[in-house]
């Protein structure tokens, strides 16, 4: 089977390319190698290359930026989005497309589910819900949406890595603690994905439980429940015990209000795992373990 990657230089990217399964014949792209925004480059690429699935890891992230800078947002993930789903319509390929937990309002006091009421709180979510939307209606059942969040790993910048450089530099750190939801490494996402593609061999279909009209709309974190606050209190712990860190500072849970952002963010953004569970055959793994097993990594990785 072939597969391609698009954002292969992100957290995703590089998680997918180092777990690619060995009867999987893999091509991967950067934004430079491949811009989802050009149509026509798209077209060129994947009718060349042909491959069976394509999955989606490239996305504006700037969460912030993005407020300022919506066309570009939209450009990527409205736009980029579809441009893709419509160049695996015309090659009959299965598309899956990571999407955000950004997309919901947070209002809710209960785990999130696929089929909850979407409603966006910043440029970036919005974007991110308008290119669900074009997926869904280009490709219906040939494609899959994951939606995840709070993605960390080795790769790139992110909150953990953040964290380790704030807690060596500063002699106190105040930390939200009144946005909740649940840490993901990107390296247990990138797992559940490749079960998918298993799946999509044994069954030529990537969620067979799904009416094959519809698209599927999957949720995958790691397990449990944390606040900011949570996340960086178990950072510090975890580092300090591997050797990351060499002593630990003060860190205060501070509201929202406190730390006022560009782009409003959702207070509670947990989310329901059952049907991708069901569906991949993978179990999410508690947050914390899945922090520990990171740090470990990126211990082996600076001492390399």
């Amino acid at each position: 089977m072939k597969v391609l990657v698009t954002g292969k230089n992100g957290q995703l990217g590089n998680e997918l390319a180092k777990l690619c399964p060995a009867n999987i014949e893999l091509e991967l792209f950067g934004s430079k190698e491949l811009d989802i925004t050009n149509m026509a480059a798209l077209n060129e690429v994947l009718i060349a290359y042909s491959p069976d699935v394509v999955i989606n890891a490239a996305a504006y992230t700037a969460v912030d930026k993005a407020e300022t800078d919506a066309e570009q947002a939209y450009l990527v993930n409205e736009q980029g989005a579809a441009n893709l789903a419509s160049a695996c319509k015309s090659i009959s390929a299965k598309l899956i497309h990571v999407s955000t937990d950004f997309v919901f309002d947070g209002t809710k006091t209960t785990p999130y589910t696929s089929d909850d009421t979407t409603n966006p709180l910043s440029v970036y979510g919005a974007s991110k819900l308008a290119g669900e939307q074009a997926i869904s209606n280009l490709l219906e059942g040939q494609a899959t949406i994951i939606r995840t969040a709070w993605v960390y790993s080795v790769f790139g910048n992110n909150f953990v890595k953040s964290m380790l450089n704030l807690m060596q530099q500063k002699e106190h750190l105040g930390i939200v603690a009144d946005q909740v939801g649940t840490p993901t490494w990107a390296q247990g996402l990138a797992k559940m994905i490749w079960s998918l593609v298993t799946q999509q061999i044994q069954t030529n279909s990537v969620d067979s439980t799904q009416n094959s009209n519809k698209t599927a709309i999957l949720n995958w974190t790691d397990a449990g429940v944390a606040s900011w606050y949570d996340f960086a209190v178990a950072i510090q712990e975890l580092a300090i015990e591997k050797g990351l860190l060499s002593k630990a500072i003060p860190i205060r849970p501070i509201p929202a209000s406190s730390y006022p952002t560009p782009a409003k963010r959702p207070a509670f953004s947990v989310l329901n795992k059952e049907q991708a569970e069901q569906v991949s055959g993978m179990q999410t793994i508690h947050w914390r373990s899945q922090l520990s097993d990171m740090l470990d990594e990126l211990a082996v990785k600076l001492n390399a």
